[in-house]
Formats: C-alpha cells, sequence, structure tokens
C-alpha cells in the first residue's frame, strides 16, 4: 500500500523559505513520478515540480527559478525547498506519485494517482 506523508509546512512572511518534506512508503515499482501539488481555496490543482526516477525535473512556471524538487532515495523521502516566497504561494501543498513511463506531462495532476494528505504552507506578512 502506498503511503506519502508531508511535512515543513507553517506560516512563513513574504520573502521567506520553507521546506517541505515528503515521506513515501509502498512505491515497489521502479518507475514512479513523484511531484508537488498545490491547491489554493477556489483554484484548480497545480503541479509545481515533479521528478522522476532518473531524477529528471520539471518545473511550473509559476515556481521555477523559486522551488527546487529533489529526492534522497536511501530514505524514500521527497522534498521541496521553496525560496523568495509569496503571499499567491498560499495553499495546501500534496506529495503525489504515479507510475511513469515517459508518455505523459508530469505537470498534469490528473495523473497522480497517490496522494499525500497535505501541508498547509500560508505566506503572509
Amino acid at each position: 500500500q502506498v503511503r506519502l506523508v508531508e511535512s515543513g509546512g507553517g506560516s512563513v512572511l513574504p520573502g521567506g523559505s520553507l521546506t517541505l518534506s515528503c515521506a513515501a512508503s509502498g512505491l515497489t515499482e521502479p518507475s514512479y513520478c513523484m511531484g508537488w501539488v498545490r491547491q489554493a481555496p477556489g483554484k484548480q490543482r497545480e503541479v509545481l515540480a515533479a521528478i522522476n526516477v532518473l531524477g529528471r525535473t520539471t518545473y511550473a512556471d509559476s515556481v521555477t527559478g523559486r522551488f527546487t524538487i529533489s529526492k534522497d532515495n536511501a530514505k524514500v523521502t521527497l522534498y521541496l525547498q521553496m525560496n523568495s516566497l509569496k503571499p499567491e504561494d498560499t495553499a495546501m501543498y500534496y506529495c503525489a506519485a504515479a507510475l511513469y513511463d515517459g508518455s505523459w506531462d508530469p505537470l498534469l495532476s490528473s495523473r497522480y494517482n497517490y496522494w499525500g494528505q497535505g501541508t498547509q504552507v500560508t505566506v503572509s506578512s
């Protein structure tokens, strides 16, 4: 059974930084793509960043240059380093995973079928 557990959310001032973590278990197949997805109230889910089994990363335009996704294969943990945070980054942030064969865009949230419970990030002065 796949389980994804996020941590590291919280409140931060604009311009600040946060690092989210996602502890994964049950991902027995080697070809998983993992991503960070956020959803703000009244807005659609947005895949911010994804990383595949080869370590190739993909970023949404909204976070390119500010957010960095990484993965510790030994600990099976996914990270999202978020810098230069803006009030519009306020949202619930989710870790997600899906089997990946290279045929679909990792920024499509509908392709992910395993989800964590989410962690709230609030950017406010």
